[in-house]
């Protein structure tokens, strides 16, 4: 780059007096001023697009990796899964076939149990886990008159009722 000092500055403002003349001498310098500027921003606007484009291109490439990456990956799992299927194909082709004409399921124990009995033992069971799994022992319950049994929110409400209707109003 040009190194200019301040005796050089000095010697070019001298000569740029005496050739331009004084009365022209502020024109030309503001429009030097403003070209110079100019040239300025045109180089760093050059700069940034370079810089950019260098960016951009970096960016295209790790998307390239990153996207072979995910296509090795991608493969490697579906022959895994590929390779997983055929074992377990091979293991069911390697166990002996039921006879079709021979069913499995008339001869089960479960075949007369109705949707009903499976709902009714469900409330059952978790009726009795409740009542299992209360912080009071049971002998407690009975020697203290505790509840033994689990009872609904309704029927509580229905048990501290006011029984009768009596004439005494609330008021």
């Amino acid at each position: 780059m040009i190194d200019l000092g301040l005796t050089k500055l000095a010697v070019i403002g001298v000569v740029a007096l005496v050739v331009i003349g004084p009365e022209k001498l502020p024109k030309v310098a503001r429009m030097a001023g403003t070209l110079y500027g100019r040239a300025q921003r045109y180089l760093n606007e050059v700069k940034s697009e370079v810089s950019r484009e260098i960016e951009m291109e970096e960016l295209r490439n790790l998307q390239k990796e990153v996207q072979d990456a995910a296509q090795t990956i991608k493969s490697d799992v579906e022959n895994s899964i590929s390779r997983n299927m055929a074992e377990v194909e091979d293991a069911f082709s390697d166990t002996p076939a039921i006879d079709a004409s021979s069913s499995a399921y008339d001869h089960s124990p479960f075949s007369h149990v109705t949707t009903d009995d499976v709902a009714r033992k469900a409330r059952e069971f978790r009726r009795k886990k409740l009542v299992r799994n209360s912080a009071i022992p049971n002998w407690y319950k009975q020697r203290h008159g505790g509840k033994l049994h689990v009872t609904s929110g309704a029927a509580r409400v229905a048990r501290f009722r006011p029984r009768g209707s009596t004439n005494s109003s609330f008021y």
